[in-house]
């Protein structure tokens, strides 16, 4: 269980944070429409490898913040301002996004390992991302930062998010028209899912 439990985690919280269309994984499946599937699992390969690190490097910084619970406490009221502020853009402010066009071309043609290399190293949020969720897995009692859980952690992460690339590669025009509803609907979704986060650290801090 210290093996898997962290493995099964990482996995599930990554697929679920990838599943959602984004600059990475729609990369992922028109260099598959356009130039074979080949290529874009060199992409998917690419793009992984930074998210390892990355992954890594989270929890780094997750440890440390764990270890000072001051800075723990000033983050929590951030998170509640932030989360809030986050709800009102998407619920009244933000615009419907427009539709997903799967008919651009990926200009150039360069090594497709090294652009996906690019484009994940240019995608700084899983870093916070990943700080939060681990810290709120070590509050749950479900994660530490003991060097077995770590890894298996980060194996989990990357594994997901790897999956949902080969997902998107191998099946996009099949799950193209639910991709497309998750976009015209995904100010709501994020509304809510901002909205349960503010609340959430409210009774945590309410309650500790």
């Amino acid at each position: 269980m210290l093996f898997l439990l962290p493995l099964v985690l990482g996995f599930c919280i990554a697929f679920l944070a990838v599943i959602l269309p984004g600059l990475i994984n729609m990369t992922a499946a028109k260099i598959s429409l356009q130039e074979g599937k080949k290529e874009a699992l060199s992409f998917a390969l690419g793009a992984s490898a930074i998210i390892f690190f990355q992954t890594f490097i989270a929890l780094l910084f997750a440890r440390f913040i764990s270890n000072h619970q001051e800075i723990v406490s000033t983050l929590q009221e951030i998170g509640i301002f932030s989360f809030s502020l986050l709800s009102i853009y998407f619920f009244w402010i933000a615009k419907k996004p427009k539709k997903i066009k799967t008919d651009s071309k990926v200009k150039g043609k360069s090594n497709r390992f090294f652009l996906g290399m690019l484009l994940s190293t240019l995608n700084l949020l899983p870093i916070p991302f990943y700080v939060f969720a681990s810290m709120s897995l070590v509050a749950s009692g479900y994660f530490s930062f003991d060097k077995v859980p770590v890894s298996s952690f980060v194996v989990g992460v990357v594994s997901g998010s790897f999956t949902v690339l080969y997902i998107y590669i191998v099946a996009f025009k099949k799950i193209e028209k639910k991709t497309e509803f998750l976009m015209r609907n995904i100010n709501t979704i994020i509304g809510f899912a901002t909205t349960f986060m503010a609340v959430l650290t409210l009774l945590k801090l309410l309650y500790k």
